[in-house]
């Protein structure tokens, strides 16, 4: 407990899935957390969740692909808080379709938001981290898998953003890692979940032979947002039981 006591935390796509729970595990933490998502309703939900904690929260309607909001974001953040340390670019979308049955304005959609997204993150945030002494920059990406090609090239940018950040951001004490889940029990993955063949051929190439939960991701999040990964910047965290190794 208190691993990020006295931190302010802004988690994107908190609404739901892995966000969710990254942010009830920070304010269990410690961490003052500033959760945003699209979906207002799932936003209530979360600070009315963390409040009944006695958690410290503040929730905003954001669309990531917006440079306006990134920026009106940072600034009440700042006001309320004079600072900023850590950024969970967490917020995704998933369109599981093949590279040819993929239209262009899918791809850009899924583009807008898992890569054009945390580029934003990134470049908006630097300024309030500088502020606070340094900061913790987590980005979500994806092990891979079948018919989602816009959402894999999507998440294969972000890899490299997450090398250029690190390498950017050093001189400033700005740590950037990215995590790879593998398949996690959310709202994303619910078709996978009700066709019993799919998920049972994904099940069986996992070698601790079951899906993931959203809170085991959330505890490596944890960790590299906290003090315990003072030493890691641009590196690669893979929390999927075991499936790449296959």
């Amino acid at each position: 407990m208190g691993k990020l006591e006295g931190k302010v935390a802004l988690i994107t796509g908190a609404g739901n899935g892995i966000g969710y729970s990254q942010a009830l595990l920070f304010a269990q933490e410690g961490a003052s957390v500033i959760a945003t998502d699209v979906d207002t309703a799932a936003g209530e939900k979360l600070i009315r969740e963390i409040q009944k904690k006695n958690g410290k929260t503040m929730f905003f309607k954001h669309d990531v692909a917006r440079e306006e909001d990134w920026s009106e974001i940072i600034a009440k953040v700042t006001k309320a808080h004079g600072k900023l340390d850590i950024l969970v670019n967490n917020a995704g979308i998933l369109i599981q379709k093949d590279l040819e049955n993929t239209s262009a304005k899918e791809w850009e959609k899924v583009f807008e938001v898992n890569a054009k997204g945390p580029f934003l993150g990134c470049k908006y945030v630097a300024g309030a981290m500088r502020k606070a002494g340094g900061g913790s920059i987590i980005n979500i990406l994806s092990i891979g898998g079948p018919s989602a090609a816009a959402y894999e090239a999507s998440k294969g940018a972000v890899q490299l953003l997450t090398k250029a950040a690190a390498i950017d951001y050093a001189k400033d004490n700005i740590r950037v890692n990215s995590i790879y889940p593998g398949l996690i029990e959310t709202s994303m993955t619910e078709e996978i979940f009700k066709d019993r063949v799919q998920r049972n051929y994904f099940v069986s190439k996992i070698l601790l032979g079951r899906a993931g939960l959203p809170i085991e991701v959330a505890k490596a999040v944890l960790f590299l947002a906290s003090d315990d990964a003072s030493y890691m910047t641009g590196s690669e965290l893979v929390v999927d039981g075991g499936y790449i190794t296959e």
